[in-house]
Parts: C-alpha cells; sequence; structure tokens
C-alpha cells in the first residue's frame, strides 16, 4: 500500500471517528455529516453515489448509518478499511451505553429514579413519535395502513419475539404482490458472489446451535442479537421494539423501567442508534459482575452489527441488477408499513402501565407534541426532562 493512500485512509477514519463523538441525532443527522464530511470536504464519492448507498442501507435489515459508513469505507478501501471504520464508528457510543449500564447495576437507585422520573415516559414519547415519523413518509395506501394495523394488533396479542420477523417479512410478502404497479426496467443476468451471505447464514445457524446445546448466556446473547441484528429492518426504530419484546417481555432480562431508561440514555448519545444493544446485553449479564457486563456489551455490540456489515457486503456488489426486479421495490411497501405497526404495538405496550398516573401520562403526551411541533433536539428535552427531575428531587 502506497503512503499516499495510507494517509488518505488514516484521514477518512479520523473523520469517522469525528463523526462517531459529534453525531447526536440518529440517521438523518448522520447523513447530513457525511455529506458535508464525505462529500463536500473530502470528495470521496458524489452526493448521488451516496445517497444510493443510504437508500440501499435503508432497505437491508441492520443499522442504516453504520451500513452507510461501511459501505463508503468498502468503496474507499475494500473489506480491510471497511471493518476498521465499524470498529471505530461504533466504538465511542458502546463504550457510553456500557457505563450506562454498568452505573444502573451498580449505584443506589432510590435516587436515581427520583431524578430519572421523567426520563421513562419521554422513552415512551420517543418510541410513538418514531412510529408517527415513519407512518407519514411510508404509510400510503390502503395495503400498507392494512398491513400496519395487522401488525400492531399481532404484536400486541402475541408477545413472543418472533412476531417481529414473522410479520416484517409477510408484510413484504404481501406488497410484492403489488410488483405490476412498478416500473419495468431492462433485465439482464445477476452475478452473485455468495460468499458473504454464507458467512452470514453460516454464524446464524451456528450460533443457534451452539447456543441451543451450551445453554451458555454469553453465546444466547450473541445468538439473540445477531438475530435481531438480521431481521431489523427499519433501522433503530424497529430495533427497540424487537430487544423489548425479546429481552424484556419474553425473557425478562430487562425491566421495562430499565429499558426505557436505556432508550433515553441512547438519545444523549453520539452514533449509532444500535449502539442500545450494548446496554441491553451488559445489563442482561449483570449478574456474572462488571466484567460480565462488559462481555454482554462485546458480544452484544458484535451480534448486532455483523448481520448488517456482512449484508451490506454482500449486496452493494450487485444492487444495481437487483433493482431491475418489481416484486424486489413493491416489497418495500409492506416492510415499511409492518415496521410502522411493530412500532406503534411497542409504544401502546409501554404506555398502557403510564395511562393511570397523570404525571408519566402527561410527560408522553408533551414530549410527544414537543417532537412533532417543534425543532428541539431529542438529547435537550432529555437533558431538560433529568434537570426537572433533579429540582422536584432536591426542592
Amino acid at each position: 500500500m502506497s503512503k499516499t493512500r495510507q494517509i488518505r485512509y488514516l484521514i477518512f477514519l479520523r473523520d469517522v471517528l469525528y463523526i462517531a463523538i459529534s453525531g447526536f441525532g440518529g440517521p438523518q443527522i448522520h447523513l447530513t455529516m457525511f455529506i458535508n464530511k464525505f462529500v463536500k470536504q473530502r470528495g470521496y464519492l458524489t452526493e448521488a453515489e451516496l445517497m444510493e448507498l443510504q437508500s440501499l442501507c435503508q432497505i437491508l435489515p441492520g443499522p442504516t448509518s453504520t451500513q452507510t459508513i461501511s459501505a463508503i469505507g468498502f468503496k474507499l478501501g475494500k473489506a480491510p478499511l471497511a471493518i476498521i471504520t465499524l470498529f471505530v464508528w461504533i466504538l465511542p457510543s458502546a463504550i457510553l451505553m456500557t457505563l450506562a449500564a454498568i452505573g444502573i447495576a451498580y449505584i443506589d437507585k432510590k435516587p436515581l429514579i427520583e431524578i430519572t422520573q421523567f426520563i421513562k415516559p419521554m422513552g415512551v414519547a420517543f418510541i410513538l413519535y418514531a412510529a408517527f415519523a415513519i407512518g407519514k413518509k411510508v404509510i400510503t395506501t390502503r395495503t400498507s395502513v392494512l398491513l400496519m394495523i395487522l401488525a400492531t394488533a399481532a404484536a400486541l396479542l402475541f408477545q413472543s419475539p418472533y412476531v417481529t420477523p414473522v410479520w416484517i417479512l409477510l408484510g413484504g410478502l404481501v406488497a410484492s404482490m403489488k410488483y405490476t404497479e412498478q416500473e419495468k426496467l431492462p433485465k439482464n443476468p445477476i452475478i452473485i458472489h455468495w460468499r458473504n451471505f454464507i458467512i452470514w447464514a453460516g454464524i446464524f445457524i451456528a450460533s443457534a446451535i451452539i447456543g441451543k446445546i451450551t445453554q451458555n448466556l454469553p453465546v444466547r446473547l450473541f445468538e439473540n442479537f445477531y438475530r435481531n441484528g438480521s431481521l431489523a429492518f427499519g433501522g433503530g426504530h424497529i430495533l427497540k421494539p424487537l430487544l423489548y419484546n425479546e429481552f424484556v417481555e419474553f425473557k425478562h432480562y430487562l425491566t421495562p423501567d430499565e429499558f426505557l431508561s436505556g432508550i433515553a440514555i441512547q438519545e444523549l448519545v453520539p452514533g449509532p442508534t444500535f449502539s442500545i444493544a450494548a446496554f441491553v446485553g451488559s445489563l442482561s449479564m449483570r449478574n456474572w459482575g462488571i466484567s460480565g457486563q462488559i462481555l454482554g456489551t462485546v458480544v452484544s455490540s458484535i451480534g448486532i452489527f455483523l448481520p448488517g456489515t456482512l449484508m451490506i457486503f454482500f449486496v452493494i456488489r450487485f444492487w444495481q441488477q437487483l433493482k431491475q426486479y418489481r416484486g424486489i421495490r413493491a416489497s418495500l411497501e409492506g416492510i415499511n408499513a409492518a415496521s410502522t405497526g411493530l412500532t406503534i404495538a411497542a409504544g401502546v405496550r409501554l404506555f398502557q402501565p403510564m395511562a393511570d398516573n397523570i404525571l408519566p401520562f402527561a410527560t408522553v403526551i408533551i414530549t410527544f407534541c414537543i417532537l412533532v411541533f417543534t425543532r428541539i433536539p431529542a438529547y435537550l428535552i432529555i437533558i431538560g426532562g433529568l434537570i426537572l427531575g433533579t429540582l422536584i428531587n432536591f426542592s
């Protein structure tokens, strides 16, 4: 490798780290920073190329911003640079979420609960707002409305971690039947390199088998997060109900309050929204002590980010050819509709225990309205909630 290329890669990784520690606000803010840094300042790719990568990542399971920035690394330096990019991108947020999880596990919870009394209902408002924001963009037909309603009802009636992937896949299948509404494109033979898909599938199957045989908690956690990362169509907004179903309602590794605290804390943390997995994984292994919590962070972070990375490496090579099929393009309507319904269901389930208490109820409504009608960043809303809780607690 030439020295010029090495310097170019180091500059790129420095830019990745800068965005990782300053990119508050989720994928929309990240995309703006990618355009400013990688397109306008560095010229690594054109804005059209970046938007194409972003669009591709949005229809794949996994974290959109993470896949996009990894794809940029892949475009610049193939798999080695993309892997280093992934590590640099997720490390700051994973560390911060792990520290938060350790703090929740070991500090005196009574004053913490009082200070953060507004944070948990704010977390519910963030989930409901995510459903509202997604729905405004993707619920545009009678089919999408019906699929959204059915997915919401299914998730409310059947509390199982398998409801989410089943309905996402079912939604995509139903919508793909409307392929005749899509424009016909010229068809050319598709050349597929299967290596990354085989690796993805091999890890999926092997982790499930080994976890079942050994019943080892770190292995099972890896499998749980790898499975959720493989089926999280719709980015961080759909990942939250996935993790809630699995780790709160089904396995009871976290309480609803702890999970909501994690959602709120994640809004204060820069970088990928999928870093909530580090928080959940760390608390899932609290009985193993601090070293166990760190191990929980490692296996959950690898598990949640690896499948999306393998998937983008697999698909990016033949994406242009895949788009020629109308059924593929049509299926996105159903996937997005099901994701919206599942997000609504998660918000409703979390909101139900608060409906009889006026303060949490009012906090959810007021926070939701602030998110809808103002441009106040989420992290400022959370900081305001912490300040208000502190003032009330010590007044």
